[in-house]
């Protein structure tokens, strides 16, 4: 079945169609959702918060890429849980975790430089760490990242250029001297 099928049954409501597209889609938007810097303990909740949403809207989508619409779901979804945070309670948690963290992430990555990556993206704003996690990450190209963030292909590109000064500049922070990130 094409994706154009199963988006077709999806708003009829046909709940075997839907979950062919949340087994297809919910691994990417648990890795986004985590990437952007949602605690583990909250990934399940940005998934079901992002998939109702899918759900509920997928009258709404009518063309373009359908990750690229999931993908924007999924970043709505993800500011919101951060909106619904109060600060403190973020700082603590965050604080907890870090003593805690080779055994927390050890599902997520296979080395501990990828800890400390994932650390050092965690400390840039997020206009710059979305479009370096799309880009790196889940291969997106310039246009479906703007199409994503709601930005030029140009301001992409000038932010995946900062992102990546910003990013090195945080990974000296640790005493690592060299990233690896091209193109």
């Amino acid at each position: 079945m094409d994706e154009g099928q199963l988006i077709q049954l999806v708003k009829e409501k046909d709940e075997i169609a839907f979950e062919m597209l949340v087994d297809k889609y919910k691994p990417v938007v648990e890795r986004f959702a985590f990437q952007f810097g949602i605690t583990p303990e909250y990934i399940p909740d940005i998934v079901q918060e992002t998939f109702i949403k899918v759900y509920r809207k997928i009258h709404q989508y009518n063309t373009g890429k359908l990750s690229t619409w999931i993908y924007r779901i999924t970043l709505n979804s993800a500011r919101d849980h951060f909106r619904k945070q109060k600060r403190d309670q973020r700082l603590l948690s965050k604080a907890k975790e870090k003593q805690h963290m080779e055994e927390k992430y050890r599902f997520y990555f296979e080395k501990e430089e990828h800890i400390w990556l994932h650390e050092c993206l965690q400390e840039l704003d997020p206009k710059y760490r979305t479009p370096l996690i799309l880009f790196y990450f889940h291969d997106a190209s310039y246009e479906e990242i703007a199409a994503i963030l709601k930005i030029k292909p140009s301001v992409v590109k000038t932010r995946l250029h900062r992102a990546k000064r910003l990013l090195k500049k945080e990974f000296e922070k640790f005493g690592i001297q060299e990233v690896y990130l091209h193109g």
